[in-house]
């Protein structure tokens, strides 16, 4: 099988601007590229909505070779309700941790030098007290499953991950397309996975002729396509196809052409302007609190 690479993780942020500090200032993560919609996305990048939106991609270095956050904002929802389906993401920074003790963002250590924090919605992240590897600090995201030995099936050995840890005491196992990418643990709960109305999505790259093969197979093993092979535009950038799948407990999974997506993240040099520049255009906030009442919830 060629490579397949982990590209991100979808969060949907409710307030844009303390989103955009907690990754710039206290994780120190830098904004790859920023983009405007008008409308809602094919493939749901926003969720079900259809409204106007925007996509931030920040991250430690180009997509290329850094698994980033893709944080989607929907201009008419203040906020969404966390289930227990996303249990965090894992980076390896000294700095992140010096950063949030400096600006007193709350954080815990919950064991030897390993502190957990949350981001603006309450998405958990742990920060590991150590020197951030050459690669890419991020080192893994955390799901929730039902049924450990169910979803290993699913990300083993239908879309390929190799194991690198297992611990059926500990209900857990870590998986990955290469022994350098952020890897993928699963924790099994044993209950039933809530997605929220906050529920995420973790993204790969694959090269564009596989994409028909992985919703072939999909099809075959009876497992669920929430979105078929289409192609997604992005004004000005390249075309991707993607062919989004969900995992036995609805966790939503993209797959991305890889020859198209290189081209499409490049990293953006006025991206930090851009972001910045939506921010104050955006008056929501004030309007809402003007007519006195709440931004609404998802």
């Amino acid at each position: 099988m060629e490579a397949r690479r982990a590209l991100h993780f979808v969060f949907k942020v409710g307030d844009r601007a303390q989103t955009a500090r907690f990754y710039r200032e206290i994780l120190g993560m830098r904004v790859l590229r920023h983009e405007e919609f008008e409308e809602g996305c094919k493939a749901t990048c926003n969720g079900p909505y259809d409204g106007k939106w925007s996509k931030t991609m920040v991250g430690f270095g180009p997509e290329d070779g850094h698994f980033v956050a893709e944080l989607t904002y929907n201009y008419g929802v203040g906020g969404y309700r966390l289930g227990n389906d996303f249990l965090g993401m894992t980076i390896a920074s000294n700095q992140a941790v010096n950063n949030a003790k400096r600006l007193q963002w709350p954080i815990k250590e919950i064991s030897s030098g390993v502190y957990e924090t949350e981001a603006p919605g309450g998405y958990k992240f742990f920060l590991e007290e150590k020197e951030a590897p050459k690669k890419d600090p991020v080192m893994k995201v955390a799901l929730a499953v039902s049924n450990l030995a169910k979803s290993r099936v699913f990300w083993s050995k239908l879309l390929g991950m190799k194991v690198y840890e297992e611990d059926e005491g500990q209900q857990r196992v870590l998986m990955g397309f290469h022994d350098d990418q952020c890897k993928l643990e699963l924790q099994g709960i044993g209950r039933a996975v809530d997605h929220g109305s906050a529920f995420g999505r973790i993204a790969f790259s694959c090269p564009k002729k596989q994409l028909p093969e992985i919703e072939a197979l999909m099809k075959k093993e009876n497992q669920k396509i929430l979105t078929p092979l289409l192609s997604l535009d992005t004004p000005g950038k390249a075309t991707v196809q993607v062919v989004i799948l969900a995992d036995p407990d609805g966790h939503e999974v993209c797959f991305v052409g890889d020859e198209a997506f290189r081209e499409l993240s490049r990293v953006d040099p006025k991206g930090e302007e851009l972001l910045d520049k939506s921010m104050a255009a955006d008056k929501s906030q004030e309007w809402f609190a003007k007519h006195n009442i709440p931004k609404p919830s998802a």
